[in-house]
């Protein structure tokens, strides 16, 4: 594991460059465009939520708890560098399994993945925008001319939803400067620097580095939300066994209703998984048509 002050080193380097920090910790990441894995084993991917060294650190535990149910297969975690990554290994079928955003999810339902579960906890899934408690900026129209940090063009909570809400409330794209950095991390700690003016992420990393970095987050305030949209979705790729899918899918829908569980899915943090199938993000579709016509295309 990493101490506290390496790992505000490391963030600290990531937030000048853009860049996550290498991984450590137990779980050693497998990245997409690794050599596939020996036969039988299924690829697990997380989109990037976190830099790859902190995803293993709360995702490996469940993938490991997992493979210990699952006698008939065996799982394995792999992260992706970035967002683009991501969704290119996507749309070439490589992972058996994924937990895309829910944008991705629509990506992923046009390439043979199914959705049968998500993650629970929507009222989360929302965007915030973070200031510098002694910064310049208290209203929105004082980011006017200024830099936002976001992690990737293609992250919806943390991006497309916070940009979406400055478009209605009379700060057009054109009217401060993007700057993609990488992580949810990244983002955050370019603002405790001062290298941005806010930072745009969303509930669950905001509070992980709270927890990890109190007093950087001391030096940030929460000043704006978004609306909700449905959590992020788990889906599978169409020819994997509908029996191990359902086996699977009975295992995350079933946490939170025992001890281990529980402590699985504290380290996310998340209060269950639930069930849910392409019907469930179609209000993802209708935010992605308004986006896209009002603010911003997605892709290129």
């Amino acid at each position: 594991m990493w101490t506290r002050r390496a790992c505000l080193a490391g963030l600290t380097s990531l937030a000048a460059c853009g860049r996550d920090p290498a991984p450590a910790g137990d779980y050693q990441p497998s990245y997409a465009d690794a050599p596939a894995g020996a036969e039988g084993e299924l690829l697990f991917a997380v989109h990037p939520l976190h830099n790859p060294a902190k995803l293993f650190e709360v995702y490996g535990p469940l993938v490991d708890w997992l493979n210990r149910q699952l006698p008939e297969a065996r799982l394995k975690l792999q992260a992706s560098r970035n967002y683009e990554e991501f969704e290119r290994q996507l749309q070439q079928r490589r992972f058996a399994f994924a937990l895309p955003n829910p944008y991705q999810t629509l990506l992923a339902s046009r390439h043979g993945y199914r959705v049968f579960a998500k993650m629970g906890d929507d009222e989360s899934f929302r965007g915030i925008l973070l200031l510098r408690r002694d910064g310049p900026v208290h209203a929105i129209a004082d980011l006017r001319g200024r830099a936002i940090s976001f992690p990737a063009r293609s992250a919806l909570a943390a991006t497309m939803m916070p940009q979406y809400f400055l478009h209605r409330h009379g700060l057009p794209l054109a009217a401060y400067e993007q700057r993609y950095v990488g992580s949810q991390e990244s983002a955050i700690m370019n603002t405790v620097l001062g290298n941005t003016a806010a930072a745009s992420t969303w509930p669950l990393p905001w509070r992980a580095f709270q927890r990890e970095h109190p007093d950087e987050a001391a030096r940030l305030v929460q000043a704006w939300q978004t609306d909700t949209l449905p959590n992020n979705a788990l889906v599978a790729r169409d020819d994997v066994p509908a029996a191990l899918v359902a086996r699977l899918r009975q295992l995350l829908l079933e946490l939170h209703r025992h001890a281990e569980g529980q402590v699985l899915l504290a380290r996310i943090p998340l209060t269950l998984f639930e069930g849910a199938d392409e019907a469930t993000y179609r209000p993802v579709r209708q935010f992605m048509d308004e986006f896209e016509r009002s603010v911003r295309g997605v892709q290129g």
